[in-house]
């Protein structure tokens, strides 16, 4: 039977070993192979912007989802706790594929996208999810992320304000960041413990620690 994006058992090996031990299949990712440490860590070490930011650490995926999530609460109050922990999981892939730039990604193509969606829908399902995000929450995610860039690039990469507006748009009215980029183990307690806050509040059992099980 064919399995994820596998065609055949004698395929070169396709799956990486994490930190706490678990082995993620990367073409047939499993929800029981993916730790919330194992993404923390993975992601407080890459870099948004290809590491093309000014400042003595990188701003990394980490510090930037637990950013988005906050903006999308400023944007949306009432918003599921469920959905803020979407919010901070909505580049969790990342913590295996790494930060590609979106022309990169737009030059890859559809298999791509068809990998990256398959992996986020494991992590979704690890951590009580719907494997697949509605779509409102998905373009209030986008509203959030977009908006984080805008601050990113204006402060960090190097454009202008103008040319932030032409590729981000505005943030949102009353909201304001100044991005201060910490360095990896910092960012990464952070996420994880917006991780735990945000998987209590909405009622999920939390995991308990990968590192604790070897």
């Amino acid at each position: 039977m064919r399995k994820g994006l596998r065609r055949s058992a004698s395929e070169p090996r396709a799956w990486q070993r994490m930190l706490s031990g678990r082995r993620l299949d990367l073409l047939d990712p499993s929800p029981m192979d993916i730790e919330i440490e194992d993404i923390a860590h993975g992601l407080a070490r890459v870099a948004r912007w290809n590491g093309q930011t000014v400042g003595e650490h990188a701003f990394s995926v980490a510090q930037h989802s637990v950013v988005v999530e906050e903006i999308v609460a400023h944007i949306q109050p009432d918003v599921a706790p469920r959905w803020r922990l979407a919010a901070l999981l909505h580049d969790a892939s990342e913590y295996v594929i790494g930060d590609m730039i979106s022309p990169f990604k737009a030059a890859l193509g559809v298999n791509y996208k068809d990998f990256e969606e398959r992996l986020e829908n494991a992590i979704h399902t690890r951590f009580g999810l719907p494997a697949k995000t509605p779509v409102l929450v998905k373009k209030l995610i986008k509203q959030a992320d977009r908006a984080c860039a805008f601050f990113e690039a204006t402060q960090l990469a190097g454009f202008t304000h103008a040319e932030a507006l032409a590729f981000f748009d505005a943030p949102p009215p009353g909201y304001s960041l100044t991005i201060d980029p910490l360095p990896p183990a910092a960012a990464q307690a952070r996420y994880v413990e917006r991780f735990h806050v945000l998987s209590e509040a909405a009622g999920y059992v939390t995991v308990a620690a990968a590192f604790d099980t070897e």
